[in-house]
């Protein structure tokens, strides 16, 4: 960054390029402020640059987009992402797997803040989007199924969301191998539904199974393996295995303390 801020100027493309990537990683050790400037000055040097309508910016927007939702500034992150959209659409039409990635993330808005039916028809279009343009047993496609899924769980349509979900795990298997962390996520989902509609036999080994890999990939005393210990625990307690339930909820706690 301050040898291009040195060599082109400080207004120049390659130190915007610069500014994202230091800002991502400031985002990911959780300095949000520190990212936050960096992201702004990015777009700022993009929209001079390029123009404000132009595919750079699209990266910029979503980038900062991100960030405010993350801060849970969702009416500030709203207009960026709706822009993204737009540029997306125009620059690379309607039927990209960028402008997928758009109405995804502007449909994950919409549904944190309960716009349900605005939400559905942007995530139906994203998954139509990722089928077409990587197959249907793509990666991207299982994100777009699970999306979709937790939607019509939150409308209470258990029945059309578990089909999905099934789905996304098969892709998820075939795609990353069956003890890939995502796989983890996707039993917990499926196993999470099973357990809301009472068929707890069903999500007992689904449960077990994330445990086990999320054990193995992240160790035992990980905050992801205490989320799945406290699972397991709820539907012992259910069932009224209420000592192996008390493990593991002691477990769980030891590993958040």
């Amino acid at each position: 960054l301050e040898i291009d801020e040195a060599s082109f100027g400080k207004d120049h493309p390659k130190v915007a390029l610069h500014l994202n990537n230091l800002a991502m990683l400031l985002k990911a050790t959780n300095r949000l402020e520190e990212a936050e400037l960096l992201m702004c000055r990015a777009l700022e040097i993009d929209e001079a640059s390029f123009g404000k309508d132009h595919p750079n910016v699209v990266t910029d927007l979503n980038n900062l987009a991100s960030l405010l939702q993350d801060t849970n500034r969702l009416k500030e992150a709203e207009p960026l992402m709706r822009r993204a959209l737009e540029i997306g659409e125009a620059s690379f039409g309607k039927d990209h797997p960028k402008v997928a990635t758009a109405l995804n993330n502007l449909a994950q808005l919409l549904q944190a803040t309960n716009r349900l039916k605005e939400a559905e028809p942007l995530i139906r279009r994203a998954l139509e989007i990722d089928e077409a343009s990587f197959g249907k047993d793509h990666p991207n496609v299982a994100i777009r199924l699970n999306n979709l899924a937790s939607l019509l769980q939150d409308t209470n349509r258990l029945k059309e969301a578990e089909p999905l979900m099934r789905r996304g795990l098969e892709i998820e298997e075939k795609s990353k191998g069956k003890n890939h962390p995502h796989v983890a996520i996707q039993l917990n989902n499926l196993a999470s539904l099973l357990y809301n509609t009472n068929r707890l036999k069903e999500a007992e080994p689904l449960m077990r199974r994330a445990l086990e890999i999320d054990e193995a990939s992240f160790g035992k005393d990980h905050p992801n393996v205490a989320i799945r210990l406290n699972n397991l625990a709820s539907l012992l307690q259910a069932t009224n295995r209420l000592k192996e339930a008390e493990l593991l909820y002691r477990r769980a706690l030891e590993i958040d303390e």
